[in-house]
C-alpha cells in the first residue's frame, strides 16, 4: 500500500528541490535583510516588516496570477503541443508585466494608509522611503515569475533556481555594502536594503531570459515573440485561471499581513517578534511551495494524458511526502524555539537589552504555535497546487476565503486584541485558518478525482 506512494518520492523531490532552493533563496534574502537590519535596532526591524507587509500583499497577487502559466504549459507539454506552450508564455508575459506596473502604482496610492494604522510613528517614518524602491522591484519580479512558471511547466525547475541564486548573491552583497556603508559605500540604512532588492530583481529577470535563450530546447519558445498578435481567447484563459489563483494567494498572505498589523497595535516588540516567527515559518513553507509546483506539473501532465487514476495516485504520494517533511519541521521548531530568536538580535546590546529580551520571549511563544501550523500550512499549499494542475480554481478560491477570513482572522483579532493571549492569540487564529483550509481543499480534491475516475 505505502509503496504505491513512496516509489514516487524520489522523482517528486527531484522535480521540487530546485523550486524549494529557489524559494528558500527569496526567504534567505529576507532572513539576511532582517539580521542586518536587526543590528540597527528594533524600530528599523519593525519598519522593514511594515513596508514589506504592503509589498507582500501585492507580490502575492502577482505570483498567484503567474501560476496560471504552469498548468497550461504542462498540459501543452503532455499533449506535445509546442505552439500552445509558446502562446501561453507570450500572453502570460504581457499580462504579468501589466500587472507588475499596476501593483506598483497601487502601492504608491495606498502608502498614506500607514499613518492611519495605529503603528509606532518612528516605524512609519523609516518605512516610507524603503517602500518606494521595494514596490518598484515588483515589476521585474513578476516578469521573472512568468519565465519561472513557464520553465516549471516544462518540468525544467533548475533554471529559475540558478537565476534566484545569482540574485541572492547580488542582494546580500549590496545590502552589506549599503546598509552599513562598508568599503567606502554610502551608509543608507534600510533604504540600502531596498536598493539591493531592486537591483537583484532586475538582474534575475535578465539572467533567466539569457539562460533559456541559450538552450536549444527553449530558444524557439523565448525568442521571436510577435507582441502585435495578441489573442483574446488566450488572454481570457490565463485571466480565468490566474485571477482566482491570485486571490487564493492574496487571502493567505493578507491574513499573515493582518497579523503584522495586529502585532503593530500591540507595540514594536510584538511586531519585531512576529517578524522573526514569520520569517522562520516562511522558510519551511517554501518546501511546501516547491512540492506544490511538483503537484501542479505532474497533475497537469496526467490531465494532458487523460490518465485519471495515475493522477490521483501521484498527487496523493506528494501529499504523503509533504506530511512527513512537515512533521520533521514541527519537531525542529519545538526544540529550537528559545534559541532561534536570538539569531536575529544583538543579545549583548546593553542599551536595548530589555526590548531584545521581551522580543525573544514573545517569539518563542509564537514558534510553539508555528510548530503545529507547519503541517496544516504545507498540506494546504500542496493540495492547492494539485487543484491548479486540474485547472480547478474557483471553488478553492472560495474555500481559502472562508478558511482565512471567516474562520482564521476573527479568531486572531479577538484573541490578539481582546484577551491576555495577545501575540500568541494572533497566531492561534492563523493555525485555525490554515487547518480549516487544508481539510476543505483535500475534500475538494478527493471529490473531483473520484468523479473523474468514475466518469
Amino acid at each position: 500500500m505505502f509503496q504505491n506512494y513512496t516509489k514516487e518520492f524520489a522523482y517528486n523531490l527531484r522535480l521540487s528541490y530546485p523550486v524549494i532552493l529557489g524559494m528558500l533563496g527569496h526567504t534567505f534574502v529576507a532572513f539576511a535583510d532582517n539580521i542586518m537590519v536587526g543590528q540597527l535596532g528594533t524600530a528599523e526591524l519593525a519598519a522593514v516588516s511594515l513596508g514589506n507587509s504592503f509589498v507582500f500583499i501585492a507580490m502575492s497577487l502577482g505570483i498567484g496570477f503567474s501560476t496560471a502559466i504552469t498548468p497550461l504549459v504542462a498540459e501543452a507539454d503532455g499533449a506535445k503541443d509546442q505552439a500552445a506552450g509558446k502562446t501561453a508564455l507570450k500572453h502570460g508575459l504581457v499580462l504579468c508585466t501589466m500587472l507588475g506596473l499596476s501593483l506598483f502604482g497601487l502601492i504608491l496610492v495606498c502608502k498614506p494608509l500607514m499613518h492611519h494604522m495605529k503603528q509606532p510613528p518612528e516605524v512609519v517614518e523609516l518605512a516610507m522611503p524603503y517602500l518606494d524602491l521595494v514596490a518598484f522591484s515588483l515589476v521585474p519580479l513578476i516578469m521573472f515569475q512568468a519565465f519561472k512558471q513557464f520553465s516549471e511547466g516544462l518540468s525544467q525547475t533548475k533554471y529559475p533556481m540558478y537565476a534566484t541564486i545569482l540574485a541572492n548573491v547580488v542582494n546580500v552583497t549590496l545590502n552589506y555594502l549599503l546598509i552599513f556603508g562598508s568599503f567606502g559605500f554610502p551608509k543608507m540604512g534600510i533604504v540600502g536594503a531596498a536598493v539591493g532588492t531592486l537591483a537583484s530583481r532586475v538582474i534575475m529577470v535578465a539572467f533567466i531570459w539569457f539562460l533559456l535563450k541559450r538552450k536549444k530546447k527553449f530558444e524557439s519558445y523565448v525568442t521571436h515573440f510577435n507582441f502585435k498578435k495578441i489573442e483574446k481567447k488566450v488572454m481570457n484563459k490565463i485571466i480565468s485561471l490566474g485571477f482566482p489563483s491570485a486571490l487564493q494567494m492574496f487571502f493567505e498572505v493578507a491574513i499573515f499581513t493582518g497579523a503584522v498589523w495586529l502585532s503593530g497595535v500591540l507595540g514594536k516588540n510584538s511586531q519585531a517578534a512576529n517578524q522573526i516567527a514569520l520569517n522562520l515559518s516562511s522558510m519551511t513553507f517554501m518546501v511546501g511551495m516547491g512540492l506544490s509546483v511538483a503537484a501542479m506539473v505532474r497533475v497537469g501532465n496526467q490531465k494532458g494524458l487523460r490518465n485519471h487514476k495515475e493522477l490521483k495516485r501521484i498527487a496523493e504520494s506528494i501529499f504523503f511526502l509533504t506530511f512527513i517533511l512537515e512533521v520533521v519541521f514541527a519537531a525542529i521548531f519545538l526544540l529550537g524555539r528559545h534559541w532561534f530568536p536570538t539569531i536575529y538580535l544583538d543579545v549583548d546590546d546593553i542599551a536595548n537589552q530589555a526590548d531584545n529580551m521581551e522580543v525573544i520571549i514573545i517569539a518563542a511563544k509564537l514558534l510553539l504555535v508555528a510548530a503545529f501550523f507547519q503541517i496544516s500550512d504545507g498540506l494546504q499549499v500542496v493540495v492547492l497546487g494539485a487543484l491548479r494542475g486540474l485547472q480547478d480554481v474557483k471553488i478553492p478560491t472560495l474555500i481559502t476565503f472562508v478558511a482565512y477570513w471567516l474562520i482564521g482572522f476573527p479568531i486572531s483579532f479577538y484573541l490578539g486584541l481582546h484577551t491576555s493571549f495577545e501575540s500568541t492569540g494572533i497566531w492561534i487564529g492563523l493555525l485555525s485558518g490554515l487547518t480549516a483550509s487544508a481539510v476543505m481543499l483535500y475534500l475538494r480534491f478527493n471529490f473531483l478525482t473520484k468523479k473523474l475516475i468514475t466518469d
